[in-house]
């Protein structure tokens, strides 16, 4: 499994410039999100600001669908990487992503992003993946993911 400096989120380490709205850390208006291999899964912990918010106390939509489609692109780009042996992980894009929005997600605490491939198929990566507070399941999300090649707009993106 290739290398990750402690406490780094995959994001920062092999796509410092990325300016995405969602896991870009080079976009300071942008959410920021960190993924971090955990055994065969890969995991976010976030923590949602007030202008997140649907209506009080609530996330919005869109930035969980955000979140979640970062998060699981990134897990296909890692499991991609190191099932190929590559040094950086190939750019991926979102094909498809389908979130369920299971109960209101509360947005005065910590979320927990959890994501792992369900299946590969040459390019393209099949990710389920989890929102969940304290354990409990409020969003799941199942996307397919597929790693760019030349002359597509995002290879080389990071």
């Amino acid at each position: 499994m290739a290398w990750l400096p402690p406490g780094r989120g995959l994001q920062e380490f092999y796509a410092p410039q990325n300016a995405c709205f969602g896991c870009g850390p080079a976009n300071v208006q942008g959410l920021r999100i960190k993924s971090v291999p955990e055994g065969d899964r890969v995991v976010c912990r976030w923590t949602p600001e007030p202008h997140h918010e649907a209506f009080p106390s609530v996330l919005n939509g869109g930035i969980i669908g955000a979140i979640l489609d970062c998060h699981c692109n990134w897990t296909a780009a890692w499991h991609l990487m190191n099932l190929r042996g590559l040094e950086t992980p190939p750019c991926t894009v979102t094909a498809e992503f389908r979130v369920q929005l299971r109960r209101p997600t509360p947005s005065d605490r910590e979320l927990t992003l959890t994501a792992w491939p369900s299946a590969i198929d040459g390019d393209l990566v099949t990710v389920d993946s989890e929102l969940t507070i304290e354990d409990k399941v409020y969003d799941r999300c199942t996307g397919k993911f597929v790693a760019v090649q030349p002359g597509h707009p995002a290879y080389h993106r990071w």
